[in-house]
């Protein structure tokens, strides 16, 4: 695919074959809705990938488990079929297991031999296929300064936590950024005119799938998550994954959770939400009304809405 990206005057639509996952089809959808609204601003289309599959959301750590790869492999099967050579996710989880299996099976020929015979009825994967985190895209290809040169309505020194979990950062090898001091989120929120607040907690784990099997340890981690976020200073916290997303706001609006119990909640939203608000998407599709907590006072403020 030709570099053009720092001249998307030059396109008007380039796609981009990406991978939504389970989550962006219900209860994330707005952050598809505004992700793709986004992209469309900057000139890329963000072209939804046919036939896809769960990617299996969770990556297999037994190195002989080779069953638990065939569902990523699958989707990267079907970015082979299109004559492409790498995927955009959105979703920090998907992003890391659809990664961390493209290296596994890309690491060992025999491996990707044993995958394929399991897969009889599918084209044999090459291997190649590289997945990236639309964050990367953003930093990487359409470059800060071009998005800043598009912003329509600047942030205004909004001041945003990024919130960045675990799956965008670790293990290092798939890491989008520097896994102690990440500054991707940070450089995308300066662009968008907001003033990136910075907070140790920004990297760490917000609880996971404890939120259903021991609640009590995830509230702990969100309590930490927020109050550090609030003691910072923020506003708003963004993050890129929908359990994140999901653990920050349903422990914030849990009476039982101690971090509902001395401050009013800090709305949490996904990145992409931000960045097509800057860019002049209309309200409609930027979903903010599907958020536990609205971030449209705060926004008024500023006359951002």
């Amino acid at each position: 695919m030709p570099n053009v990206a720092r001249h998307p005057s030059r396109v008007t639509r380039h796609a981009l074959p990406y991978f939504p996952g389970c989550a962006l089809k219900d209860q994330a959808g707005h952050f598809e809705a505004s992700a793709m609204a986004a992209m469309e601003a900057l000139g890329w289309e963000l072209s939804e990938l046919p036939r896809w599959n769960c990617c299996g959301t969770v990556y297999s750590l037994a190195s002989d488990d080779l069953m638990r790869h065939l569902g990523p492999v699958r989707n990267l099967v079907r970015v082979q079929e299109l004559g492409e050579s790498r995927l955009i996710t959105l979703c920090a989880m998907c992003y890391n297991t659809l990664r961390r299996s493209s290296q596994f099976v890309g690491a060992d020929p025999e491996r990707l031999e044993r995958i394929n015979a399991f897969m009889d009825e599918e084209p044999d994967y090459q291997g190649g296929v590289e997945v990236l985190h639309l964050l990367q895209f953003l930093r990487d290809e359409v470059g800060f300064e071009e998005i800043a040169a598009k912003v329509k309505r600047p942030l205004d020194g909004l001041r945003v936590a990024p919130y960045y979990g675990c799956m965008l950062l670790r293990p290092r090898e798939v890491g989008i950024d520097a896994p102690d001091s990440p500054g991707v989120m940070e450089g995308l929120l300066s662009a968008l005119g907001a003033e990136p607040v910075d907070f140790p907690q920004k990297a760490e784990c917000c609880g996971a799938y404890l939120t259903v099997t021991d609640p009590e340890i995830a509230r702990e981690r969100v309590e930490g998550i927020v109050s550090a976020a609030r003691r910072a200073g923020a506003e708003i916290i963004a993050t890129s994954c929908p359990l994140c997303q999901f653990n920050l706001e349903h422990h914030q609006a849990d009476d039982a959770s101690p971090v509902t119990r001395h401050a009013s909640p800090v709305t949490v939203v996904y990145f992409t939400q931000l960045l097509a608000l800057a860019l002049g998407v209309p309200g409609d599709k930027l979903g903010f009304e599907r958020l536990r907590f609205d971030p449209r006072p705060h926004l008024a403020e500023r006359e951002l809405v």
